[in-house]
């Protein structure tokens, strides 16, 4: 009896040291996770909102929820660059997180794949630079679209999905494609976009 006793105590003395330990390094290592994190989100702003001033980009929340972000092109905020928000979904083996920047007509003019743990060599290419060239292949292919563009090319539409990582090609696609229907409901919509269409006089 004296010996479970021993043991219990001693049992009881590795949890006690064990948790301590932990809570320790959480103490540590804690700050230190969210200069981290907050630097991922500022990086991936400027990336998503190019016209903005970094310091000049505002959190919109409610409830302590992160809706979206404004951005404008001068501290003055006269004037908004655009918005930016956190489009997320489940790829093949983790969730995507991807900020996009659009301007006021709902135009993507910016994009920054934040989080993601694909499958190495096939879906972690929605990151892959090719040689030569100076931003991801796959993800510069939503520059100038609209939300009614979005789709992948196995869903006929004009986004090339990524050879043999197609759910991860569609998971970003469309959680960006569902971010921006959001996000134009949460605006009361966007406004009108511009007609490029040109006119030239023939007499």
């Amino acid at each position: 009896m004296k010996e479970i006793y021993k043991l219990g105590g001693i049992l009881l003395l590795v949890t006690v040291l064990a948790s301590a330990a932990l809570s320790m390094v959480n103490k540590i290592t804690k700050p230190k996770i969210e200069e981290q994190k907050r630097l991922v989100i500022e990086r991936a702003l400027i990336a998503a909102l190019p016209t903005a001033d970094p310091k000049a980009i505002e959190k919109v929340t409610e409830n302590d929820e992160l809706l979206y972000y404004i951005g404008y092109p001068s501290q003055e905020k006269k004037e908004i660059a655009g918005y930016a928000f956190i489009a997320k979904k489940s790829g093949y083996s983790s969730v995507i997180e991807t900020m996009v920047g659009v301007d006021t007509t709902g135009k993507i003019i910016g994009i920054k794949i934040m989080e993601q743990q694909e499958t190495p060599g096939l879906g972690t290419k929605i990151e892959q630079v090719k040689y030569g060239e100076s931003s991801p292949w796959f993800q510069i292919q939503f520059l100038n679209r609209y939300a009614d563009e979005l789709a992948v090319d196995k869903d006929n539409g004009p986004i090339k999905s990524i050879t043999g990582a197609t759910i991860s090609s569609r998971a970003v696609t469309n959680s960006i494609k569902e971010g921006l229907k959001q996000l134009e409901k949460r605006l009361g919509g966007f406004k009108t976009k511009k007609n490029t269409t040109q006119t030239e006089q023939v007499s």
